[in-house]
């Protein structure tokens, strides 16, 4: 019999907890990441009150400065920690292939001043449409409709551009490339960007609506994944029967890989949270997995270096905590962390090499306390160990330690 009949992992997108060890290796606009600290730099720019996350143990994790308007917890109801990142990279699939046990040594390909000729030339060639050269570069998602939207108005051009991750992303507006051709560009994209020296992360189809100053992207994104390159854990659980349940862009990171329920795309923070909680309460989940990722903080907030917005994101989710908690069964076990950072108060746009949290709660839990700092596929490890089945490539299982 497993300990916890039931697993929840929320993975706050993008919510680092300071600088890792290497993190000076990675760089922002021509900065190291040494100084980068998205909770941390929050906390003291623009304060941050999260009582029901500082409730598990917030707090409390190790760190050479506290959290400004985080108090420890003296008698916390979890358990809590930091975890390292031993991957080469710090994007959104490196981070979740590692959480669910993966160790990736060749980060994936990012193109910092654009795609080659041969791959645009490739998609005009197969869509029968011009690109918009101008646009192909690292760009913010929301300005680059901004900036190249009445022109794909007019002309019908596509929209290619990255951003420090490894990903190829297509804008389109709605009425102008229908989605179903959108979608189709992308799959293309997809097969054309498999190997090095074009290996890629992620296609993401990024469909739009509105006029020229009043764009707004819509909730018919796509992502397009590479499948991981060895059995994760969701991989070992699904081979065993064990069902595994995904909410949020999870398929798309994974490609699908070892899930046997997806329960659909986010469109908001606040939605994904309500499937969540759909999810819980299905009657036939009596064992198994939830595995969800919230991307607003990261996608709206991190990326735009708003730190005001990021806060407030934070603020949202920890109101809707105590949801999340009542949702949960006797023996549920319910794990919070996050993929990487991104310090909306750090040099340029990119994410942050950072530690991650990870908050655990229960309510059979009868003590509480630290575990021992570890590292991201330390989570996998304790999923794998409580359900019986192989650990992936690396982690640790701190199963023993939740008491």
């Amino acid at each position: 019999m497993p300990k916890f009949n039931r697993i929840h992992l929320v993975v706050l997108d993008s919510v680092g907890i300071g600088a890792a060890p290497d993190a000076n290796n990675f760089v922002n606009a021509g900065v190291p990441d040494g100084a980068s600290d998205t909770l941390g730099h929050i906390s003291k720019a623009v304060g941050l009150n999260v009582p029901n996350m500082a409730k598990i143990g917030l707090g409390n994790i190790p760190r050479e400065t506290p959290l400004k308007t985080v108090p420890a917890e003296s008698n916390p109801t979890g358990y809590a920690t930091k975890l390292e990142e031993v991957s080469l990279g710090k994007d959104t699939m490196t981070g979740h292939w590692e959480i669910m046990g993966l160790n990736i040594t060749e980060p994936f390909d990012t193109f910092w001043n654009g795609f080659p000729e041969e791959i645009l030339t490739k998609i005009e060639e197969f869509s029968g449409r011009k690109i918009i050269r101008e646009a192909n570069k690292p760009y913010s998602g929301t300005a680059v409709i901004d900036d190249f939207g009445p022109r794909q108005m007019e002309t019908g051009e596509l929209i290619i551009y990255t951003s420090a991750d490894p990903v190829l992303q297509i804008a389109a507006h709605e009425d102008i490339i229908p989605l179903d051709e959108l979608y189709r560009i992308c799959e293309y994209a997809r097969s054309i960007t498999l190997e090095r020296p074009a290996l890629l992360g992620r296609i993401i189809a990024r469909p739009y609506v509105g006029e020229p100053g009043n764009f707004t992207r819509t909730a018919n994104r796509r992502d397009l994944a590479v499948s991981p390159f060895a059995p994760t854990v969701l991989d070992k659980l699904n081979e065993a029967g064990i069902d595994t349940y995904a909410v949020g862009k999870i398929n798309d990171i994974f490609n699908g890989a070892g899930i046997n329920h997806d329960m659909g795309h986010n469109k908001s923070n606040s939605h994904g949270i309500d499937t969540l909680l759909k999810t819980m309460g299905l009657a036939e989940f009596e064992k198994g997995f939830s595995f969800i990722n919230l991307v607003d903080f990261d996608a709206l907030y991190g990326h735009r270096r708003n730190a005001h917005g990021y806060r407030d994101c934070l603020h949202e989710f920890d109101e809707r905590l105590p949801e999340i908690i009542a949702a949960m069964r006797e023996n549920d076990l319910l794990l919070i962390t996050a993929d990487h950072g991104n310090d909306p108060t750090y040099a340029g746009t990119d994410h942050t090499r950072e530690y991650i949290p990870l908050l655990a709660y229960s309510p059979a839990f009868k003590e509480n306390g630290l575990i021992p700092v570890g590292h991201f596929a330390d989570i996998s490890a304790t999923v794998a160990d409580n359900f019986g089945v192989e650990t992936a490539m690396i982690g640790e299982s701190f199963l023993d330690k939740l008491v």
